[in-house]
C-alpha cells in the first residue's frame, strides 16, 4: 500500500533558510571577510555574530560549521566558503544530527555546569568531522561564572575545536570574551534588498502579491529577514489570491498611510473636528489608536528628514503619491512645528500605552496636537510683543542698565529723564503705575511671583544672591553677593515688566543689604537642628546608641517670610534647572 501522507507544511523562514553564503542577503562585508580567511587558511578559532533578530546569526554559524567540515561530493574536499550541501557532513549538519557540531541555547543552559560539559569534551578529537564546532546561541544569557569558566578554553582551544557565538545583546558579553573572538556585526537588510528577496520568495511560492504590499511588509519587518518572511507567509494565507496593500494593513492593524498623511495634514492645519473624525474613521476600520500615533510619529520624522535632506524621500517603501505629498509638506512646514509635533507625539504615545481606554487618550492627544499646531514660534511671539502698543507709562523695550552716584539702576522700560549729580549722569525712571503694583506690597510677593512663573534660575539667584536694602512696589534696591551674576538686575527688571506689565526700577547698592533669603533659611534649619539636639528624647536615643548621629532634621521649610513648605534649591544646581523644565507641561509637576 502506497503512503500518501502529505508532508507537514514548513514555514517560509525555515523552508528558505540560506544553505550557503550565496543565499545570505545583505551581509556582503562579513561574507567577503570569511571568504578571504578560508582562502588564506586564516580561520579564527572563535567567532561572535551580533545583530538584531532575524538577520542570519545562527544561520551564518551553521554555514561556517558546514564550510569547516565539508568534504565535497567526492569526499576529498577541504574547508570551503561554499559547502557542497550533498556530502554526509553537510547533510547531517543541516538536519541537526551531527555529533561533532553541538548547538547550545544559552538562554536555557546558563550555568557553570553546562559550560563544564564543553570544557571536558574539547580535549577529545572529532568523531567523524574535521573540526568539533560549538555553536552557542544567545551567548549573552550565560552567567558571569559560566563566562569566566569558558575564558581559558576560549583563549587556547585545541586545534580541532571552533567556537561560534551568536547574540542580540553584544553589550552584555564581557569584554574578556569579545577580545578572544572575531566579531561580525550583521546589518539590517536595506529596504530595496528586502523587497527583492520577498518578491523572489513569492514567485517561488507562486503567490500573487503587489509591490505596495511588499513595501508594507518590509517597513513592518524593520530590517529583519525572518520577520519579513513570517509576515509574507501570513500575508499569502490572508490574501487567498492576490494580496493587496489593504489586506496587509488589515493584517498588521495599520492605518492607510495616505489616510495617516491626511490626518497629519489636518493636525498641522489645526482642524480639530476633521482630525477627530478621521481618527474615529480609522479606528472603526480596525486601526489601533497606538499604531495610528506611531504612524504619525513616523510621518513627522520622515517629513523632518526630507526637509533637511530631500533625497531621503527616495525611499523604495514609499509610493510616488506619498513621496510627492511628503515633499510638499517638507516645503510648507517650519522645522519648529515639526520638532514640537515630535515631542508631543512621544508624550502621547506614553499616555496612550498606559491609558485604560486607548481611544479616549488618543482623541485627547489629537486635540492637544491640533491646538498647539498653530501656536506662534518664539521668534514670532517676540516680534508680536515688540510690535504691540507700548504701555501708557513709557516706550517699553528691553531692560537697560545705567550707572551713576556709586550705584547701578536697571530700568525695565518706559520714559526716563536725565539728571546730573556730582558730575555724573543718571537715568531716572518716571513713577510706575501704583495701581498695577498693589498686589506686590512686599518683596516676598515678588519672590512668590517668580516662583509661580516657574523661572527657577531667577528664583535661585534672587534667594541666594540678593541682600535687600530697600523695597517699594515698582522699585527694588539690593546689595549683590560676591557670586551674583552681573546681569541679575537687568534680568530681574525685564522679567518683572513682562509679568506685571509695569516698569520696574532695580537699583544695585554697594552696601547696606540684609541677609539673603537663602541665609535666613539656613539659619532656620540650624535652629531646628539645635532644638532637636537639645530635645530630651533625642539625647536619650544618642546615649542609648553610642556612635549614632543625626543625619538630618525634617520640618517645614519657609521662604523667609513665614511661607512654609518651600523646598530649598542648591544654587550650584541652577544651571541644570531650566534643562529639566518641560515646556510641554504647562502646569508642571509637584
Amino acid at each position: 500500500m502506497t503512503d500518501t501522507t502529505k508532508p507537514a507544511y514548513q514555514v517560509l523562514a525555515r523552508k528558505y533558510r540560506p544553505e550557503t553564503f550565496v543565499d545570505l542577503i545583505g551581509q556582503d562585508a562579513m561574507v567577503q571577510t570569511l571568504k578571504n580567511a578560508f582562502e588564506a587558511d586564516r580561520i579564527a578559532h572563535a567567532f561572535i555574530m551580533t545583530g538584531i533578530r532575524g538577520t542570519g546569526k545562527t544561520t551564518t554559524a551553521r554555514i561556517i560549521a558546514k564550510g569547516l567540515n565539508c568534504i565535497g561530493p567526492d569526499g576529498n574536499g577541504g574547508p570551503t566558503i561554499e559547502p557542497c550541501g550533498v556530502c554526509d557532513q553537510c547533510v547531517s549538519i543541516r538536519e541537526g544530527r551531527h555529533v561533532d557540531v553541538m548547538e547550545m541555547d544559552a538562554a536555557s543552559r546558563t550555568g557553570v555546569g553546562d559550560i563544564r560539559e564543553i570544557i571536558e569534551s574539547v580535549h577529545y578529537r572529532a568523531a567523524s568531522a574535521r573540526y568539533k564546532v560549538y555553536i552557542i546561541d544567545e551567548v549573552h544569557m550565560l552567567s558571569t561564572s559560566a563566562f569566566n569558566a569558558l575564558l581559558k578554553t576560549l583563549e587556547e582551544p585545541p586545534e580541532h575545536v571552533k567556537f561560534i557565538f551568536a547574540t542580540t545583546e553584544i553589550r552584555k558579553v564581557p569584554v574578556t570574551v569579545l577580545s578572544r573572538c572575531q566579531r561580525f556585526d550583521l546589518r539590517r537588510i536595506e529596504p530595496e534588498v528586502m523587497i527583492g528577496h520577498l518578491r523572489e520568495l513569492a514567485g517561488k511560492e507562486t503567490a500573487a502579491i503587489t509591490d505596495d504590499a511588499l513595501a508594507l511588509i518590509t517597513r513592518a519587518s524593520e530590517g529583519s529577514v525572518r520577520d519579513a518572511q513570517s509576515l509574507l507567509d501570513q500575508a499569502i494565507a490572508h490574501g487567498a489570491g492576490e494580496t493587496t496593500p489593504d489586506q496587509v494593513r488589515a493584517m498588521l492593524g495599520l492605518a492607510d498611510r495616505g489616510r495617516v498623511l491626511d490626518l497629519f495634514d489636518m493636525i498641522m492645519r489645526g482642524n480639530t473636528a476633521a482630525a477627530l473624525n478621521e481618527l474615529s474613521s480609522q479606528y472603526a476600520d480596525g486601526a489601533d489608536p497606538l499604531a495610528i500615533l506611531r504612524d504619525l510619529a513616523e510621518v513627522t520624522h520622515w517629513v523632518s528628514v526630507v526637509q533637511i535632506s530631500p533625497e531621503a524621500a527616495e525611499d523604495p517603501t514609499v509610493n510616488p503619491d506619498e513621496r510627492a505629498r511628503g515633499l510638499a509638506m517638507a516645503d510648507g512646514l517650519p522645522m519648529r512645528a515639526l520638532t514640537r509635533m515630535w515631542q508631543m507625539l512621544l508624550k502621547a504615545l506614553e499616555e496612550v500605552s498606559a491609558a485604560p481606554n486607548s481611544m479616549m487618550s488618543a482623541e485627547m492627544s489629537i486635540i492637544r496636537l491640533t491646538h498647539i499646531a498653530d501656536l506662534p514660534s518664539p521668534d514670532d511671539l517676540v516680534r508680536k510683543l515688540q510690535d504691540a502698543p507700548k504701555p501708557p507709562g513709557g516706550s517699553g523695550g528691553d531692560g537697560r542698565v545705567t550707572g551713576g552716584g556709586g550705584s547701578t539702576t536697571a530700568v525695565s522700560g518706559g520714559a526716563t529723564r536725565s539728571v546730573t549729580q556730582n558730575g555724573a549722569t543718571a537715568m531716572l525712571a518716571a513713577e510706575p503705575n501704583m495701581d498695577a503694583l498693589a498686589r506686590y506690597a512686599r518683596f516676598e510677593d515678588v519672590v512668590q511671583l517668580i516662583r509661580m512663573r516657574r523661572d527657577m534660575k531667577l528664583l535661585v539667584e534672587v534667594e541666594n544672591y540678593v541682600r535687600l536694602v530697600k523695597y517699594s512696589p515698582g522699585r527694588i534696591e539690593f546689595e549683590p553677593t560676591e557670586r551674583a551674576p552681573t546681569k541679575l538686575a537687568s534680568q530681574l527688571a525685564s522679567r518683572l515688566q513682562n509679568w506685571t506689565g509695569v516698569r520696574w526700577v532695580i537699583t544695585v547698592a554697594s552696601s547696606g543689604g540684609g541677609k539673603t533669603i537663602g541665609e535666613v533659611k539656613d539659619e532656620h534649619r540650624n535652629d531646628m537642628y539645635t532644638q532637636a539636639m537639645s530635645h530630651p528624647m533625642v539625647q536619650s536615643v544618642l546615649i542609648a546608641f553610642p556612635g549614632s548621629e543625626i543625619k538630618g532634621v525634617r520640618g517645614n521649610e519657609f521662604d523667609g517670610a513665614g511661607n512654609e513648605d518651600i523646598v530649598p534649591i542648591d544654587p550650584d544646581d541652577v544651571d541644570d534647572l531650566n534643562d529639566n523644565w518641560d515646556p510641554l507641561d504647562p502646569f508642571g509637576e509637584d
